[in-house]
């Protein structure tokens, strides 16, 4: 904890362009799972400005709030279908999405390898009650872990995922997942990001955040994904 506390009274906020990135979406109100196909078995709409996960707001300002392109982003090749939707970061978002964003988690420290299994077609048997043949996927997804967390310094924002470990909802849910929260990192020490805790869009120094998380044995790090 002392190597963050000292991180924290070295961490300066330095005002750049990509700060703004997101920033009309900040105070939008936190909806899991907002959006849909518009028919059953998720008939929520394609696209909301007003409410959002921290999924589908980091996806909404991607796409700079463009529904066509939101769909390429929330579907494999953009067809949009609830099985064909990229459900999962580790194994169907990044590979997915691949020519738009690049774990470069690397590039700024030492990194590990969370080992992570997919069962989609467990998952969706559990907690959708749908029949579909999917086979496991194993990936394996560099990380920092929070010991090993410097400052990160970038003139572009990045998207930032935060990575826990194996835990018992995975026996809930009906699969292993890595991925449990996800945000833009902004140049100047910021995380912008759908806040399930504070119920809604905001803005939180990063390394504070990281400090908070830090805390649970389970959260063992971050991956940075570079946008292209």
């Amino acid at each position: 904890m002392k190597f963050f506390i000292i991180l924290l009274m070295l961490t300066g906020c330095v005002k750049v362009s990509n700060d703004d990135l997101g920033h009309q979406y900040v105070g939008a109100k936190y909806v899991l799972d907002p959006l849909g196909e518009e028919t059953l078995p998720d008939t929520d709409p394609l696209i909301r400005t007003d409410a959002f996960d921290c999924t589908t707001f980091v996806e909404t300002v991607l796409a700079n709030g463009d529904v066509g392109k939101l769909t390429q982003i929330r579907y494999k090749d953009g067809k949009v279908n609830f099985l064909n939707r990229n459900h999962f970061i580790e194994t169907d978002w990044l590979s997915n999405n691949a020519d738009m964003v690049e774990n470069i988690s690397n590039k700024f420290a030492e990194t590990e390898q969370r080992i992570v299994t997919i069962d989609k077609q467990n998952w969706l048997k559990k907690t959708h009650k749908i029949d579909a043949e999917f086979p496991k996927q194993t990936v394996a997804l560099d990380y920092i872990p929070y010991n090993r967390l410097a400052r990160i310094v970038t003139k572009e924002p990045l998207i930032v995922l935060f990575i826990t470990g194996k835990s018992e909802k995975s026996a809930k849910i009906g699969t292993d997942l890595a991925v449990v929260h996800m945000g833009l990192l902004l140049p100047n020490g910021t995380l912008r990001h759908a806040s399930s805790q504070y119920e809604r869009v905001m803005d939180t120094d990063f390394y504070e955040y990281v400090l908070q998380r830090a805390k649970s044995k389970n959260n063992i790090g971050i991956s940075l994904v570079k946008i292209k």
